[in-house]
């Protein structure tokens, strides 16, 4: 087989000499921004990304994904905290921007920039070679299908700690040598941008790529979301291994839905986190079903009667979407590297809070837009923050959701929210 590193084609067996081999060179995470300083400005360089310039050529880009490289960024700079040591694969890279986030504000101590497309190869290499020269072996560019250097690698028996796929669509084909390829206890930071599975209007092609049928449903880019952490499960489960979210990340401009998931050994033999999401549009009402449920479900608002209002989506996964300890550590790392309120706006901070909040274990999946509510209800919704307060005050749990920002993500009831709003809405009215 054979492989092509910045133009030059080679045996894939000579690999391994790319490698760093003293590990005394690896530094841990300090508590300041990297030290990484641009060179001048030259021609070309286009595009200025927390501080870096960089240029894009023809590759695709999107700046609005700026926030999801950010997250990555901090998730990748923990885990060399965390382990001494930072192997980064980038299996699309397009025009390398991710990669040269990961050398320059990670510090990653080897990265694999690879792209199915060699005439972006000039534009990586460019790009990569402000952070160090090519002969410092800190970094190497490739030009194969994704699977195929993932799984080349696999078969060097040689893995990395963070895999990052930006796919398109719904291509979940890359997940399973993803997974091959990856360190136990590293980092998968996955893709979809398929809004379409994830609403509900291709079910049978989201049972092709994620093995979950999924049907319209009012909080459809959370069942997104769960979709993919979902396919990501199965695909661990059938290697024995498991996955733990550690944030679950939705952007409507694509829309992209991005997952960071760590690696674990051994099979979960249970499904609690595994299972199908059922949402009755008589009620209003979401409920969870378990496997052993199949051919038993109803909505309690229709019992003993089958719930011809119930739409059932899966199996997907059920679990939480974050890790709140692991987003803290974000938070303080990008306060540190002087990254929060730097905008003005704040909203790095605002996002991860916001998904923090989400990880109250007493919510459960999905959540309730206001004007959904209000239209049930026939009445004009409360203010979100007052709305919120209330059910605090009833003993339900309650916050903002990143995904919807006119939502509330609660375990209140349908019917108990219109009471609370109309409760509201005549006090505000006496």
């Amino acid at each position: 087989m054979l492989f092509t590193i910045t133009g030059v084609c080679q045996p894939l067996s000579s690999l391994c000499s790319y490698f760093p081999s003293n590990s005394s060179s690896i530094k841990s995470v300090g508590a300041k921004v990297p030290s990484f300083t641009p060179e001048p400005r030259e021609s070309g360089y286009n595009n200025i990304e927390r501080g870096l310039e960089f240029s894009t050529g023809d590759a695709f880009f999107r700046r609005e994904s700026a926030t999801g490289r950010d997250l990555g960024v901090l998730a990748a700079s923990l885990h060399k905290r965390d382990t001494g040591g930072l192997r980064v694969l980038d299996a699309l890279c397009g025009c390398g921007i991710r990669s040269l986030r990961y050398l320059a504000e990670a510090e990653a101590d080897f990265v694999v920039a690879n792209d199915g497309n060699e005439e972006y190869r000039s534009i990586i290499v460019e790009n990569l070679s402000r952070v160090s020269a090519v002969e410092e072996g800190r970094w190497v560019v490739t030009h194969l299908e994704a699977n195929r250097v993932m799984m080349g690698y696999y078969l060097q028996k040689s893995f990395f700690d963070f895999i990052d796929v930006d796919s398109f669509g719904s291509d979940s084909s890359f997940l399973r040598s993803a997974i091959s390829t990856l360190k136990l206890g590293g980092l998968l930071y996955v893709t979809s941008t398929d809004g379409f599975s994830s609403g509900g209007h291709r079910p049978h092609h989201s049972l092709a790529a994620y093995g979950a049928y999924v049907r319209p449903m009012p909080y459809s880019n959370e069942v997104g979301l769960r979709m993919l952490i979902g396919g990501v499960a199965r695909e661990a489960a059938l290697l024995g291994y498991h996955i733990t979210p550690l944030f679950s990340y939705y952007a409507f401009h694509g829309p992209v839905f991005r997952v960071l998931l760590r690696l674990n050994r051994g099979k979960i033999h249970d499904s609690r986190h595994y299972g199908y999401i059922g949402y009755c549009h008589q009620c209003g009402n979401s409920h969870e079903f378990s496997w052993d449920q199949l051919g038993q479900i109803s909505c309690s608002c229709s019992i003993p009667k089958v719930s011809n209002s119930l739409v059932v989506s899966g199996p997907l996964w059920t679990g939480p979407l974050h890790d709140a300890a692991y987003l803290m550590d974000m938070l303080n790392l990008a306060k540190q590297w002087g990254w929060i309120g730097c905008d003005g706006k704040d909203s790095l901070e605002k996002l991860i809070k916001v998904m923090v909040d989400e990880s109250d274990p007493k919510l459960p999946f999905g959540y309730i837009k206001l004007d959904q509510m209000a239209s049930r209800a026939k009445i004009n919704s409360p203010p979100l923050k007052t709305l919120m307060s209330a059910m605090h005050q009833k003993g339900y749990a309650a916050s903002r959701s990143h995904i919807e920002t006119n939502a509330i993500k609660t375990n209140c009831p349908m019917t108990e929210c219109i009471e609370i709003a109309k409760e509201l809405l005549n006090v505000s009215a006496t």
